[in-house]
């Protein structure tokens, strides 16, 4: 493993003068609605925020023993506060398209807008890169180039369960927050004060597959998500000496992409290993979820022989090959 791996690039930001020189461009009129509550004119904007883009890397030949707590969780994205003094480092994935936060200023609010939607300042991010000619991709020629995105306030939170009486009887996922009326949204959103921070590692699920997945859309996956992994380690290394880092992730690249569940999760724990994470937090959204992840974990100990001893990475590669996943189909949003 590549322990000296370094950034293709990167930039540092203080947060007030990136908001206010480069404002996100939100153009649907319901994102303008959260903002206006998020981030008010006398809104207070602090702290610094960090852009890292990261090369590709391949990962080790053989996958070190169990060693990273897999932490499965009945829910979504929470954001919370890392309590002081605990030297931990967490970081949530972003799902990203290769072109970061591309989607950011319209009406969809899938997990990726979503996530820019309730940390602004990730607009403001895209927009800056942009000015300034610096390329805001996660794949480039088709090679995965995961961002992390440290410092970023996170303003509100915007509510997205079903609730007839809020006039929301479908939720605000994905398509369903452009439908909704402005004072649906303004309902939803609670203003977080004072901001909480969040690092982001942002990369892309492949997308456009059919049939059975082949090798090398396996082994593309893990490269990708092993690459995201030891970046997260690595940069968590200049934010705090010697932290247990975590990372919060779910069901990646399985919604509007059409991935197959269980894969997608095999290959981010088993990315979480080769790229040593202190801990994988999944976040698997419902019971069903949850009994997808509870089946991965068995095939990854009794199938794929990821245990307490070190395991070749090609003989696991093998066995994923040979249990013939196929893809799905992407839920429209």
């Amino acid at each position: 493993m590549s322990e000296t791996l370094e950034p293709i690039c990167r930039r540092e930001f203080d947060a007030a003068a990136l908001v206010a020189e480069f404002p996100p461009r939100f153009s649907h009129p319901n994102k303008k609605v959260v903002y206006g509550i998020s981030c008010p004119p006398d809104a207070v904007h602090s702290g610094r925020v960090t852009f890292s883009r990261w090369a590709a890397v391949t990962p080790p030949a053989e996958v070190p023993r169990n060693a990273t707590t897999i932490e499965p969780r009945e829910d979504y994205f929470g954001y919370e506060p890392v309590p002081a003094g605990l030297g931990r480092v967490e970081w949530y994935l972003n799902f990203s398209h290769y072109d970061l936060f591309c989607a950011y200023s319209g009406g969809l609010f899938a997990q990726d807008e979503m996530q820019v939607t309730e940390h602004p300042a990730l607009g403001s991010l895209r927009e800056a890169l942009l000015q300034s000619g610096v390329e805001p991709l996660t794949v480039k020629d088709r090679i995965p180039t995961p961002v992390l995105v440290t410092g970023v306030e996170r303003r509100c939170r915007v509510a997205i369960n079903p609730d007839a009486a809020l006039g929301r009887p479908a939720g605000l996922y994905g398509n369903n927050f452009a439908r909704a009326k402005p004072d649906v949204i303004a309902r939803a959103t609670e203003a977080l004060v004072p901001p909480t921070i969040t690092n982001v590692l942002a990369m892309e699920a492949p997308t456009g597959g059919s049939g059975r997945y082949t090798r090398s859309a396996i082994e593309y996956v893990l490269r990708t998500a092993h690459t995201g992994f030891l970046a997260a380690r690595i940069e968590s290394g200049r934010l705090s000496a010697s932290p247990e880092v975590v990372v919060h992730t779910g069901y990646w690249g399985c919604g509007a992409y059409g991935g197959h569940r269980t894969l997608m999760a095999l290959l981010q724990i088993l990315a979480a290993r080769t790229a040593q994470l202190d801990r994988l937090v999944f976040h698997t959204g419902d019971a069903a979820g949850s009994a997808t992840l509870r089946n991965a974990l068995v095939v990854a100990e009794r199938d794929l022989g990821l245990g307490e001893a070190p395991t070749p990475l090609a003989a696991v590669i093998d066995k994923l090959d040979a249990m013939a996943f196929h893809w799905g189909v992407g839920d429209g949003n």
